[in-house]
């Protein structure tokens, strides 16, 4: 395979992988939420959990993508097998 094509794979694969993280983060925190917080709420407070946890569940994917991403670029040589997506590098 050349470097467009593993380019390609890694940007589908990263995606589905992000995809994947964040709706386990939206589920396991809709979990904790309806177990434990949820209860202890008032019933006027209730309606705000779902988009906190909705936008908690995307930052907290965020933060897991990233992780990943920089240990999966300091096992390989990123300039060995992907090829740039928005052009050259500029040697400094």
């Amino acid at each position: 395979m050349n470097k467009k094509t593993n380019t390609l794979l890694f940007i589908l694969g990263a995606t589905l992988f992000n995809i994947i993280i964040t709706v386990l983060c939206f589920a396991v925190l809709l979990l904790l939420y309806a177990k434990f917080i949820m209860l202890l709420l008032p019933e006027e407070s209730r309606v705000w959990g779902f988009p906190l946890i909705f936008i908690a569940a995307i930052a907290a994917a965020f933060f897991v993508y990233r992780f990943a991403l920089n240990l999966l670029l300091k096992r390989i040589n990123a300039e060995k097998y992907f090829d740039p997506i928005f052009g050259k590098r500029r040697n400094t």
